[in-house]
């Protein structure tokens, strides 16, 4: 019960590590906004957390995360329900992958508007009632591809990337009153985005991996459940590498 009266916002949540992000909150005592476009998803998700906990305490959000109106809507109203808002992951993701000279502009505006303004606009809305109230944590979940780059993905890379520069510039604009902000990178995680990965690339990953096998939402979510407990309470502006030890 780490979150025993914390109140956390994970963005989509209606399945792989939003959903186990979201799960583990539940496991650990949180009360959690479930935020995405999928309703019948998150409610999926809803279910699978009271089948966890009996008691728990879960609000669906249906809604499009990369619409500034609609993050600030999310955040008061989870403000509303729960009285606060603690923690906060931003999770929504998609990937459009293409070489670099066949890709169009709005493979790149579809790519910063979900993986990167969404979360900047979580990160402004949460950071006034957690300056306010003097605490938080936020994780932002990019990729490895954000660290190093991968052909074929450059819309993708550039949008993760800048979820980087994001937590670290935020870490330290909010560390003054102790909210942190830190973000994971994840590797080969078995998702419905990594499901139609072409084999010869599945293969090359796993043939690389020094841990032999593609990683799990739960592999990650528990890193993203100590980055917001206060066993990390001294640990700001991180990119923490989720990979099995392929960019080591």
């Amino acid at each position: 019960m780490i979150f025993a009266d914390k109140a956390a916002i994970v963005t989509g949540a209606s399945r792989g590590i939003g959903r186990a992000v979201a799960l583990d909150f539940v496991r650990h005592g949180a009360a959690v906004s479930l935020a995405g476009r999928d309703r019948e998803a998150l409610e999926e998700t809803a279910a699978q957390a009271r089948a966890i906990r009996a008691d728990a305490r879960v609000a669906i959000h249906a809604a499009d995360v990369s619409n500034a109106a609609a993050v600030d809507a999310l955040v008061a109203a989870t403000h509303a329900e729960f009285g606060s808002v603690d923690i906060a992951v931003a999770n929504a993701g998609q990937a459009v992958d293409g070489l670099l000279v066949r890709s169009k502009p709005s493979d790149l505006d579809r790519m910063l508007d979900v993986n990167l303004k969404s979360a900047y606009y979580l990160v402004s809305a949460v950071a006034r009632p957690m300056m306010k109230q003097r605490t938080g944590a936020i994780v932002l979940v990019s990729s490895i591809v954000g660290v190093a780059g991968n052909a074929g993905q450059a819309a993708y890379a550039a949008s993760k990337a800048g979820l980087l520069g994001l937590a670290k510039s935020a870490a330290k604009e909010l560390g003054s009153r102790n909210v942190r902000v830190n973000a994971v990178a994840p590797g080969l995680i078995e998702t419905a985005m990594t499901a139609s990965m072409p084999d010869q690339a599945r293969a090359h990953y796993l043939a690389t991996i020094p841990l032999g096998r593609a990683g799990t939402p739960d592999d990650v979510s528990g890193v993203v459940t100590f980055l917001c407990s206060d066993a990390a309470r001294y640990v700001t502006g991180q990119t923490i590498v989720v990979d099995g030890g392929f960019l080591m």
